[in-house]
């Protein structure tokens, strides 16, 4: 009797602190995915959930919901002995990513100079604003976000889910590297980032479907030279990528 008194009060206890836990969740996701992308967990690094847990004064089961959205997000593995690590930076196949990158800047950019409808431009626009605000703050995890926002408005703006969803993948990969990247600056972007962002805008505007095309291609080309010469210099692989 005891027993079941003190599981009724237990969930009374949840029931109530539903929004606690929930709140528990998104708080252990964010940190740990901001420990990911900034690479202070590093790449094959073990997670415990126990630790977690007492890290976080949780108990296991927001832990795992947590993990369960990093997992979702391609930055943790559980390998075959069932352990869960921190996921690995794919080296050696950062030619074929670059390729998939380059052509979903390239057909997004397309699509939303042909489909784009007026409260799209607002939606852009915004997330620009929001981009801009983060280089000036020289705030990199900031800047990671709000340029995978820009991208990912760009993208609805063409009204094919299915390359929204596949270019979202694709920056949610590519979060690591970029923080790489932006390293190799001392996290001061070049002004030249966020004008070839407005280039891009006002071609999507002038439905201007080839200049829109030929600028994300430009830009995509110039984001992987500088990510393949910073990968290089900090880690000292002679990557030899190609776009």
């Amino acid at each position: 009797m005891a027993k079941q008194a003190k599981k009724r009060d237990g969930d009374k206890d949840e029931a109530a602190g539903g929004h606690r836990r929930g709140s528990g969740v998104s708080h252990v996701y964010e940190k740990l995915r901001n420990e990911i992308v900034e690479l202070k967990l590093e790449p094959g690094s073990p997670i415990d959930e126990l630790q977690l847990a007492e890290r976080f004064s949780l108990s296991r089961t927001p832990i795992r919901e947590a993990l369960v959205r990093l997992a979702a997000e391609g930055l943790i593995t559980t390998l075959p002995n069932r352990a869960t690590i921190v996921s690995n930076i794919d080296f050696l196949n950062l030619p074929h990513f670059f390729d998939a990158l380059t052509l979903m800047y390239r057909v997004t950019t397309r699509l939303a100079a042909a489909n784009h409808q007026g409260e799209d431009i607002a939606r852009i626009r915004a997330a620009q604003g929001a981009f801009t605000d983060a280089v000036g703050a020289r705030d990199a995890l900031a800047m990671i976000a709000t340029n995978r926002d820009f991208h990912l408005e760009i993208a609805r703006a063409g009204r094919n889910r299915y390359y929204t969803e596949l270019f979202r993948q694709l920056l949610d990969e590519g979060r690591r590297i970029l923080r790489l990247y932006y390293s190799s600056f001392q996290d001061v972007l070049p002004p030249q980032y966020v004008d070839e962002h407005e280039e891009m805008i006002a071609a999507v505007i002038a439905r201007d479907i080839a200049e829109a095309d030929r600028l994300a291609g430009l830009h995509a080309a110039q984001i992987v030279r500088h990510i393949q010469a910073s990968i290089t210099a900090d880690t000292g692989v002679n990557a030899q990528i190609d776009i």
